[in-house]
């Protein structure tokens, strides 16, 4: 059985994604347009989607039930 190999990451989700974005972002405006920059724009969204949902979870305002 072969095990997986893993890494610790040295940057934060949320520095990782703000990355992505605005790279993405200063990739789909150079676009001229059509399926590729419709498609980038897509994960621009999904990206932004996730960070603020990993801030939601993250945040202190979410405690467990006692």
């Amino acid at each position: 059985m072969q095990i997986g190999r893993r890494f610790k990451q040295t940057t934060s989700f949320q520095d990782r994604l703000s990355a992505f974005i605005s790279g993405a972002r200063y990739e789909a405006n150079a676009a001229p347009g059509g399926a590729d920059e419709y498609e980038l724009r897509k994960k621009i969204r999904q990206a932004e989607t996730a960070a603020n949902i990993e801030a939601w979870a993250s945040s202190p305002e979410l405690q467990p039930p006692k």
